[in-house]
């Protein structure tokens, strides 16, 4: 007997919701995990099937509402309810310990001596915290009676944007508070810091390497980005963190009487908090920050120094604070581990968009744990900026210690005729001319950043647009991957060639099975995988095939907005730079990018090649301009449908897509503008409101038949698995 058949969908529902937070209560706050993360998110998946089936079961502080399913217009201003300061920073000891000294003097009352400084702890009137400085992006938690209402960037310090959508999306971020009312404020504001997990940094920026993205920085920069980013869901992917390190407006304000009480009860309520140490004085407090520095390498978050504050709340109130800064906090920053080497010359790297970046290959280095051989310059403007020559001795520190980056060259020991770096005029691939960004400035200014080789046949590009061709999110080919392609490529010029110069030579690899069979490792079974996998290909919907053409500044969400508005791949073909910029999403720059594309001799060459291949360039997209129905026929188009409920024969997503490919536009809330709400069993308050507004109801029954099919393609799971129709 399973779980589910041992109790009621309530209990069950409840029992899940408390493993899941205990779950992350472990992880987060106590580091100590007793569940692992696969069947962690078995349980996730559970209780989301369950809320499906059962909709009056689902509340907003659900673990499965961190899933960031609905995307956000943009990000409102709002007022913070006390002031966000920033904090002082000092690099010195001798800094450090007047700073104490001097918090000492101002906290004593007038006419009192002044306290013997750094007696023992029990005597000290005045003791200090040191609280790692993660390096993120502040944030302002407001709850209101335990639960989350706010999420709020620092801003200016008075106001920030509203980030709350993608803030519940973060683990660490306790949805509500854990405890007894009494034991919680009525209002508090939680201010910490959000961050992205070092492990995460360097597996998004793999990620981004390998579609031919600009990496992220820093952990910092990635951070700051993903939380400005408008649909949640992508927020949710890159798995950032939080840490509490302080406290805004407290409602009653008698709730700790120090940050180090402060952080004991915040760990209570379920928030995580740092390891901060109480001191007793200078020695105690640089003691404990050089100790803390040699563990940095091995933390799971970038680390730039170390906060100290005065503990008692009522001797932070005695010190006050200036215009931007509390006198009572400074941050020690810690000066990042940098060496000298060589840069002994610049490798100029092609992507598949054309896109050339420079790459510094260096003498040899040890710095931060590993050996450093290469450094990203990221662009040329950057080069320019820094005055590299070949043979400089350059300083060079990693980002956060993950990314080797030149800091500085020492011009004072450039060698004599030492050549500076320069923008390639000419391809370093294929020898074709190359081009500034058409929205930079001309070349030879501090401002240039990219450049490009223009020529779409060049073998470098060549090469990085049919991996990303094949991949499995772009037109999915398995088998066909990266070592295979540069096996088939290495074949050109021998008795066994076969011909991969293009996209199109990819669907002729089916007529030359017994070449593939020459290929090392390539058995019958695994060419005849290879031979289906590019057949079922050849069926691949407009968008999915223009969005894995490399074409700059089209990838899976503007291939879609092109696949909508335009009915055929001929009609996209014939669209001009203002049609493209008409479409919501395109800019000038990005409209006249790609009508570049679609117009070039290449762009033509390569569709009348695919298309000579056997592509079909369906398009299930397409959705006449504003719905407008007197050119759409049949009962989806044109029409604004609404689901609620649980539908038994299909699985959301998959009906979503289906009614969009027949006409209809499906919105999740129910409006006047409405023209059809799907009901299934336990439909919610979307029904009551559609039989007040008076709009058409169909049952799934109805549903079925308007398909013309007994449940056929487009469904999802098969019944009795149920799909809730609520967005």
């Amino acid at each position: 007997m399973t779980a589910r058949q041992r109790h009621s969908p309530a209990d069950r529902v409840r029992q899940l919701r408390e493993l899941l937070d205990r779950a992350n209560r472990a992880y987060y706050v106590d580091a100590a995990p007793f569940i692992s993360d696969q069947e962690y998110d078995e349980r996730l998946a559970e209780l989301a099937s369950l809320e499906r089936e059962h909709p009056d079961l689902d509340h907003p502080d659900s673990p499965t509402h961190r899933l960031g399913d609905q995307p956000v217009e943009g990000f409102t201003a709002v007022d913070h309810l006390t002031p966000m300061m920033s904090i002082d920073n000092t690099y010195s000891e001798d800094d450090l310990r007047a700073w104490v000294e001097r918090c000492v003097r101002l906290a004593t009352p007038q006419g009192q001596p002044a306290p013997a400084l750094f007696a023992e702890p029990a005597a000290q009137p005045l003791r200090f915290v040191c609280d790692p400085k993660v390096d993120g992006v502040a944030i302002s938690l407001l709850y209101e009676r335990g639960a989350l209402v706010r999420a709020v960037t620092r801003g200016d310090g008075l106001r920030g944007d509203d980030v709350t959508p993608n803030v519940r999306t973060i683990k660490a971020v306790p949805l509500a508070l854990h405890g007894s009312p009494a034991d919680i404020p009525r209002l508090i504001e939680i201010r910490g810091e959000v961050f992205m997990p070092l492990r995460e940094f360097r597996r998004i920026n793999e990620q981004r390497e390998a579609e031919g993205e600009d990496l992220f920085v820093n952990p910092r920069n990635a951070t700051a980005g993903t939380l400005k980013q408008l649909d949640p869901r992508v927020t949710a992917s890159r798995r950032l963190s939080f840490v509490a390190h302080g406290r805004g407006a407290m409602q009653p304000d008698n709730f700790a009487a120090s940050y180090s009480e402060l952080l004991e009860r915040f760990r209570a309520m379920g928030v995580p908090t740092g390891n901060a140490t109480v001191c007793a004085g200078p020695d105690d407090i640089v003691r404990t920050i050089e100790a803390f520095r040699s563990s940095i390498p091995t933390l799971p978050a970038m680390i730039d120094g170390m906060v100290v504050r005065v503990d008692g709340f009522a001797h932070q109130a005695l010190l006050g604070v200036t215009s931007k800064s509390p006198r009572w906090c400074v941050a020690y920053k810690y000066p990042a581990e940098r060496k000298r080497t060589v840069l002994l010359h610049v490798e100029h790297q092609v992507g598949k968009t054309g896109k050339i970046t420079p790459r510094a290959h260096l003498e040899p280095v040890f710095l931060a744990g590993t050996t450093v051989r290469h450094s990203t310059l990221h662009n040329y403007g950057m080069i320019v900026a820094k005055d590299l020559h070949r043979g400089d001795t350059v300083v060079v520190e990693k980002a956060g210690e993950i990314i080797p980056q030149v800091i500085e060259a020492i011009a004072s020991e450039r060698p004599a005729g030492a050549e500076p770096i320069v923008p390639p005029e000419a391809c370093p691939a294929c020898g074709g001319p190359t081009e500034v960004e058409p929205d930079e400035p001309a070349r030879n200014t501090d401002r240039e950043t990219t450049r490009r080789c223009i020529n779409p046949e060049c073998p470098a590009q060549v090469r990085e647009k049919l991996i990303w061709f094949t991949g499995r999110r772009q037109m999915d080919i398995e088998g066909l991957g990266e070592k295979t392609i540069d096996q088939i490529r290495a074949t050109h010029g021998t008795a066994q060639e076969i011909r991969l110069d293009s996209f199109a030579d990819i669907f002729r690899l089916p007529a030359r099975r017994a070449a593939l069979l020459e290929l090392q490792r390539m058995g019958e079974k695994k060419a005849d995988n290879l031979i289906a996998g590019i057949e079922a290909a050849k069926d691949r919907p407009l968008a999915r095939v223009l969005s894995s053409l490399g074409i700059r500044h089209v990838g899976g969400a503007n291939a879609k907005l092109l696949a909508r508005r335009y009915a055929s791949l001929d009609d996209l073909l014939a669209a001009t730079a203002a049609d493209l910029e008409s479409i919501e999403g395109f800019g000038p720059i990005r409209a006249e990018v790609v009508c570049r594309y679609l117009h070039s001799e290449a762009g033509r060459r390569t569709f009348q090649s695919l298309r000579e291949a056997g592509l079909t360039f369906a398009n299930p997209d397409y959705r006449p301009e504003g719905g407008d129905a007197s050119e759409a026929t049949g009962p989806f188009a044109g029409r604004t449908f609404v689901l609620t409920g649980t539908l038994d024969s299909f699985e959301r997503g998959a009906l979503k897509e289906r009614l969009e490919a027949l006409g209809a536009r499906v919105t999740g809330s129910v409006s006047k503008n409405t023209s059809v709400v799907v009901a299934g069993r336990e439909a919610g308050s979307k029904l009551e409101k559609a039989t007040e507004l008076g709009i058409e109801m169909w049952d799934e029954e109805r549903l079925l038949s308007e398909l013309g099919e007994d449940g056929g393609p487009g469904r999802g799971r098969g019944r009795g698995s149920g799909s809730r129709g609520e967005e």
